[in-house]
């Protein structure tokens, strides 16, 4: 073979070589980022190439699949889509997906290679999509939307016991059932919601800290029995009344101001709610107390998951002592989901140990096998305080609801605690104060729930709005279900 023959043969054979490792990247270390590429076309097609698996309340699904004309062969369909939006989340063959559709969404469309048999995994075959079992109570879930009816909130039920999340509403709520599909009707149904400035997308009950207001109270209370401050809730404090911030000419007020304030007990002034009496006793402590006890009820913690994942609650660190005052009554800087204060409601329900929220309860395969289940399990240590403590804050609470501020969360037949709020809302207060109802009820043979309420806006003139005016019956409705 002369020269010029033999460099081209050469010049081709690297050409080959180089085509030949081209394809051998793309096809291997390459093949899962273009397979999960949301620009690929393929990605969908084959989502939504079968119908999807489904998102289970009480063992019935809530979700479902519905053929469709075009090459996106099925659309997801939802079951009282605006119930338990705040549960699924959505997924859209436009819009994506989020929450449960998202976080599992491998395992709903059978891409989970966890569901696949050798045979699928050899012939590359997508498995029949798997099921979302979550710890959802029908009924309590059912109370709570009703409850609400149509107010701007969020209302959160736990089982002290387990973590389980048994309600989870948030309103105003979708239906995301509306934009599921790929159509012109789809796609306006989309901008109505994201154009509506009450943002239903948003999921009040993870995604929306605000002011607690005075159900932070229980949070100082239980900083205050832990330590040392007080031993008993019995015990008188040193409270002053009216008190003055300190450094500062500002003089802090209660709102009720016949109320029996001055030097009260913590009895009494959960009883009443005294800004002066948990102001003070914030200073007394310091915040660093008040930080590390708040830190184990879930505050400051940005990974709280259940599995999807919460805002995160803020209890502030630079703080002056008439800010430290401030943060003792649930205003200043604190901010809390209804979520974080129903974990405060369960750690004292539950003798002062704290279970990590949960939303799913087992993932199964197509056939209904257990793929995954999930135990209760300790939040951090578990331990967020003694069992006395627990027990003498459970008594307080029953006192707020027999003889306090909270009496519309009775319920005969049950022990009901709870702890009213009005959270400051705006400069000066100038807006809708935020109206907050946290508490537990027990039946006697061992059955425990605990519910935090949120009432963003409830329509009600502002000298109206209050925790047991408001939140406290939404409270109320949950636990009766619940129990």
């Amino acid at each position: 073979m002369n020269k010029p023959l033999r460099r081209v043969s050469v010049f081709c054979l690297a050409l080959i070589l180089a085509l030949m490792g081209w394809a051998t990247w793309l096809q291997g270390a390459k093949a899962s980022d273009y397979k999960e590429d949301s620009h690929n076309p393929r990605v969908a097609i084959g989502k939504y190439a079968a119908p999807l698996g489904n998102i289970l309340v009480g063992g019935e699904p809530v979700t479902g699949s519905a053929a469709t004309p075009s090459t996106l062969k099925y659309k997801r369909t939802y079951k009282d889509g605006s119930l338990y939006a705040p549960v699924t989340g959505f997924t859209s063959q436009i819009f994506g997906s989020n929450q449960l559709e998202s976080l599992y969404g491998d395992l709903l469309d059978g891409s989970d290679s966890r569901l696949q048999s050798p045979a699928d995994a050899l012939t590359r075959t997508r498995a029949k999509g798997g099921d979302v079992a979550t710890t959802i109570d029908a009924k309590v879930q059912k109370a709570g939307y009703q409850a609400l009816d149509g107010k701007k909130g969020a209302a959160v039920a736990l089982d002290p016991a387990t973590g389980r999340i048994l309600g989870m509403v948030s309103t105003p709520s979708y239906d995301p059932g509306k934009f599921a599909g790929s159509s012109a009707a789809d796609q306006k149904a989309w901008q109505r919601m994201s154009g509506n400035p009450d943002h239903p997308e948003v999921n009040r009950a993870l995604r929306q800290p605000l002011p607690p207001g005075s159900t932070f109270k229980l949070v100082v209370a239980a900083a205050a029995l832990e330590n040392g401050r007080y031993s008993s809730v019995d015990e008188h404090t040193d409270s002053p009344d009216p008190y003055t911030l300190p450094h500062t000419h500002t003089t802090l007020k209660n709102e009720n101001t016949a109320a029996p304030c001055k030097n009260a007990t913590i009895r009494t002034a959960l009883r009443y709610s005294c800004n002066t009496v948990f102001a003070k006793m914030a200073v007394d402590l310091g915040k660093d107390k008040v930080k590390a006890q708040a830190e184990k009820f879930g505050f400051n913690d940005g990974k709280v998951d259940t599995p999807v994942r919460a805002a995160k609650s803020i209890y502030p660190s630079d703080m002056d002592q008439a800010q430290t005052a401030l943060s003792g009554i649930g205003q200043f800087n604190d901010q809390a989901t209804p979520l974080q204060m129903a974990m405060v409601a369960s750690a004292i329900a539950n003798g002062g140990e704290l279970k990590s929220p949960q939303l799913v309860d087992r993932l199964t395969d197509g056939g209904g096998n257990t793929v995954q289940q999930n135990e209760p399990a300790a939040y951090r240590d578990g331990r967020t305080m003694s069992g006395r403590t627990a027990a003498q804050l459970r008594s307080t609470m029953q006192t707020v609801v027999d003889q306090g501020t909270g009496s519309n969360a009775k319920i005969g037949g049950l022990t009901v605690g709870g702890k009213t709020g009005t959270a400051q809302h705006g400069v000066d207060n100038s807006g809708t104060p935020y109206a907050w109802f946290v508490s537990y009820a027990e039946d006697g043979n061992g059955h425990q729930v605990a519910v935090a309420v949120m009432v963003e806006d409830g329509h009600a003139a502002r000298n109206e709005v209050s925790g047991n005016d408001l939140a406290a019956p939404v409270a109320r409705a949950m636990m009766k279900a619940a129990l």
